[in-house]
């Protein structure tokens, strides 16, 4: 029993250990943020208190100085300097070793937890321990490389526990600004806007004021409209009403009066900050009464008299003329405010923590679900029965819901991976004595959780590539004209199906001729041959291809790209890039949502099943025979007025058998251009559960896996990238078998 609460307090800390270090380095920059001090704070005083009790000594004897040194920190007495942030950053790491050891660790781990202590006690002696403290080349390379894949898929998503037992989303829920910055706490503020009569007239328009408000935040609006006349003696320039406005926010008091600067004359303002005053003495939501006395609505007596009575508060003191009804309706108004606030701060940890290998079985039950579904149909189909069939469309529906629900539960924000990447940037920019800041958009970009694990090592080679050969030294830029710091620019958005990953920098962009040059010189192109600039760059791909003039522990092997080019393959993505000499880089990387069950277009050629990812099919035209035969060598036909290449799947796999008279073209895009399919036929939409393909089917180029039809026929599942490249590369004439080419 004991060795389960052990994992469960070592998964723990592998998280509290991520937070840790996203708040070190935004801690970087923003050194006075008291809430990122606290922060870092309370993730090593988690760890300390929790591995003393399951018997984690020497962890708990190491964190026990680290946090003297952050409270030092968060009392103002030690500065937090570059040099402190990355001797934390090593405890950190340091940290997350002993967790993957036993009690006790080696002595050469020991050891290394002494020295690291030595600093950390020449900092609280007012000592300077800036040589010793500065990263060295150890985690920006291999290491950097290692920790961005460090902690378990599917945890990043998680918020540890850190204070009292509480998740720290439930702590800092409302505080969260975008992925990476620290923000302050949000205030709820009351706010009550009377204007005066005749402020139309001048054509001030109200209720934009009021938009603006409600737009800062979580807003809350009563009306009051129990001052409009009549219709036949209303006034359409006079305003007859006015409003109470509850609003949560992270903007001040003088942020809201700046709204109503220039009708400040014209209006009753009053603000006031209920902050602290959300929940009664009890942790309920607000009472009524309560509400009404802070508005000086109701005096505590009349309060306790009313209470006397059974009825509702509200209808005893409306009886009695105490407060009017729409006064009522207003406080009534603040209060559900108030508590869906505190039910959205209480929600946020109202989360459950789930082993990915749970996640993943689910997805497989689901998958064979999809695919006894399809039998079911199938099997419909062939006996005609209206009931059947009746009974069929509903589970079809139940099961394409089940599997959004499951899927959406494996979907996790892209941001957990980018947060990892500012420590490869900061780590490897100091060992190569750059200067350089990585920004990131589209942090909330979700992907699934085994698209999001592949993506570690590609993003970590783009970027060191960045770094390496796009990034100039800091004079370099200076004379070029730029800032001395280079900025690296991590980027995501959907785009149907599939999720565009951008990694864009400020540097030297791609040397068209260094490329050509390294390419002639290892023999990949002739001399003198013409090549597009985007074919060549694509050069860059190539297993070993670098044009680095010496070896170095960050580039010069020519492996870094290649592995790139080879993970976003295997995921059916497609990588693309766009450079300007001088200016600087684009990688882009077109990733599929999910790996697991996608939309198909299942086609038929011969006796055998094909299946097209939906997301990538434009459009399907019919042809005869002969009309197909008179193309001839040139294989392009006009399409939407264009002209588009297509090939054969029969030919192309070598398939034996006579087409039929009228023959399907599937138009398919491509990465950047489109090409046609000619199958036998379109047999429609098909929900596809994706298989691996068995070793011998591995090396065929322009497969990416297998699925099961609802006749247990297995389908092959068409990767268009890869087998358009195939044709192109035979000559039209077959793909590539089993060679791994």
């Amino acid at each position: 029993m004991i060795d389960k609460f052990k994992a469960a307090f070592k998964e723990e800390a592998h998280e509290l250990l991520s937070q840790l270090e996203d708040t070190l380095l935004e801690l970087e920059s923003h050194p006075r943020n008291g809430e990122l001090i606290n922060a870092a704070f309370r993730a090593i005083h988690t760890i300390k208190g929790s591995s003393a009790m399951f018997g984690f000594e020497s962890i708990s004897k190491f964190t026990h100085e680290v946090e003297s040194a952050l409270d030092q920190c968060r009392n103002g007495t030690l500065p937090i300097t570059k040099d402190f942030i990355g001797l934390t950053l090593k405890a950190r790491d340091h940290l997350k070793e002993m967790l993957g050891q036993e009690e006790p660790p080696p002595q050469a781990t020991m050891e290394e937890g002494e020295s690291l202590l030595v600093r950390y006690r020449e900092f609280l002696s007012g000592g300077k321990a800036a040589s010793a403290a500065t990263p060295e080349a150890g985690p920006s390379t291999a290491a950097g490389a290692a920790a961005v894949g460090a902690a378990p898929a599917g945890m990043e998503a998680q918020a540890p526990s850190a204070k009292n037992g509480q998740p720290v989303q439930a702590e800092t829920a409302l505080q969260s600004g975008p992925a990476g910055e620290a923000t302050e706490k949000p205030s709820t503020y009351r706010i009550a806007f009377k204007p005066k009569p005749d402020i139309l007239k001048d054509g001030t328009k109200v209720l934009n004021l009021i938009e603006e408000v409600a737009g800062f935040g979580q807003a809350a609006i009563y009306a009051h409209t129990e001052d409009i006349p009549a219709f036949g003696t209303l006034d359409p320039e006079t305003c007859y009403m006015y409003w109470d406005i509850i609003i949560t926010t992270q903007k001040t008091e003088n942020d809201i009066r700046d709204v109503f600067i220039f009708v400040e004359d014209r209006c009753e303002l009053r603000i006031e900050k209920i902050d602290g005053e959300t929940l009664d003495e009890e942790g309920r939501a607000k009472r009524l009464g309560a509400i009404l006395v802070e508005r000086g609505l109701v005096s505590r007596a009349d309060l306790r008299d009313a209470l006397g009575s059974q009825r509702k508060l509200g209808e005893v003191l409306v009886e009695k003329k105490i407060v009017s009804k729409p006064e009522i309706d207003s406080a009534l108004v603040e209060q559900e405010h108030l508590k869906k606030v505190q039910e959205k701060l209480d929600s946020t940890g109202a989360s459950i923590r789930v082993a990915s290998e749970k996640l993943d079985s689910l997805v497989d039950l689901v998958g064979e679900l999809v695919t006894l579904q399809a039998r079911l149909s199938q099997t419909s189909l062939d006996l005609k029965d209206a009931a059947l069939s009746s009974i069929c469309e509903q589970f079809e529906r139940l099961i394409s819901q089940l599997r959004d629900n499951t899927m959406s539960i494996r979907m996790l924000p892209i941001g957990s991976t980018f947060n990892k990447f500012r420590r490869v940037v900061r780590d490897l920019s100091i060992e190569l004595g750059k200067e350089a800041e990585l920004t990131t958009e589209g942090a909330d970009t979700e992907l699934d959780k085994t698209v999001i694990e592949k993506l570690g090592d590609p993003l970590v080679h783009i970027i060191r590539n960045s770094l390496d050969h796009g990034i100039e030294k800091p004079e370099e830029r200076e004379r070029c004209g730029k800032p001395r710091s280079g900025k690296i620019m991590l980027s995501a958005r959907h785009s149907g199906a599939y999720v565009l990953i951008q990694v864009s920098d400020d540097g030297k962009g791609l040397d068209r001729d260094a490329i050509y040059a390294k390419a002639v010189e290892r023999g990949v192109i002739s001399a003198g041959q013409e090549m597009s600039e985007q074919d060549l760059f694509l050069l860059i791909f190539a297993p070993g291809f670098s044009t680095a003039k010496t070896i170095t522990s960050v580039s010069g092997r020519g492996v870094g790209m290649d592995v790139v080019k080879r993970e976003i393959d295997s995921l059916g993505g497609v990588v693309s890039l766009s450079s300007e000499r001088g200016k600087g880089l684009t990688v882009t990387l077109k990733i599929p949502l999910t790996l697991a069950i996608i939309e198909g277009l299942l086609v038929r050629t011969g006796a055998e099943y094909f299946v097209i990812p939906l997301s990538t099919v434009d459009g399907c035209i019919e042809i005869r025979r002969e009309a197909l035969e008179e193309y001839g060598e040139r294989r392009i036909i006009n399409y939407r007025d264009d002209l588009v290449p297509f090939v054969s799947l029969r030919s192309t796999f070598e398939m034996p058998g006579d087409p039929p008279e009228i023959e399907q073209i599937v138009i398919a895009n491509l990465q950047d251009s489109r090409m046609g399919f000619v199958v036998d036929q379109v047999v429609g939409n098909y929900q596809t559960v994706i298989k691996p393909l068995g070793r011998m089917f591995r090396g065929v180029q322009g497969l990416s896996g297998a699925t099961i039809l609802g006749d247990g026929t297995v389908a092959l599942i068409l990767d268009v990238n890869a087998l358009a490249l195939a044709v192109q590369m035979d000559g039209g004439r077959k793909a590539a078998r089993g060679s791994g080419r």
